[in-house]
């Protein structure tokens, strides 16, 4: 096996499984690679106006209660956490280290894409239940 594992964007597959109706895509990063040590997806919604990061709470949604980061790929994106909304134009980092915060993003551009890592502090990576529906063949 090489030491080393690429993949662009595109090469990674939409993941099955999303909800009916909703037009957000979801590339598994981490599944795809193989990653164990962190969570790390992107997030793609085709038009302005579409949620790209759903409304969650990483301490009821995750038995290991991830810190988030996201970095606004392509386009824009607005960020709700526990009530503040932050504009995030491309190239722009948003850190949730709380895990009790309620975050969620909407598409302010056609083509906007959020990358999205994340990790419990001080713990080893446990695959989050919400990844688990969508892979649930995957070894923890």
């Amino acid at each position: 096996m090489s030491a080393v594992r690429t993949a662009r964007a595109d090469e990674v597959p939409v993941a099955a499984g999303g909800v009916p109706d909703d037009p957000t895509a979801l590339r598994a990063v981490r599944h795809h690679l193989g990653i164990r040590a962190f969570g790390i997806n992107l997030f793609e919604a085709p038009r302005a106006g579409d949620e790209v990061i759903e409304a969650h709470v990483e301490s009821q949604d995750s038995p290991s209660h991830h810190e988030e980061l996201y970095l606004v790929l392509d386009g824009a994106a607005d960020f709700e956490v526990d009530g503040e909304t932050v504009h995030a134009p491309a190239g722009t980092f948003v850190f949730v280290p709380d895990p009790d915060s309620r975050r969620a993003a909407v598409a302010r551009a056609d083509g906007t894409r959020v990358l999205a890592i994340g990790a419990s502090r001080g713990e080893p990576f446990a695959i989050s239940a919400w990844e688990r529906r969508r892979f649930p063949d995957e070894e923890a």
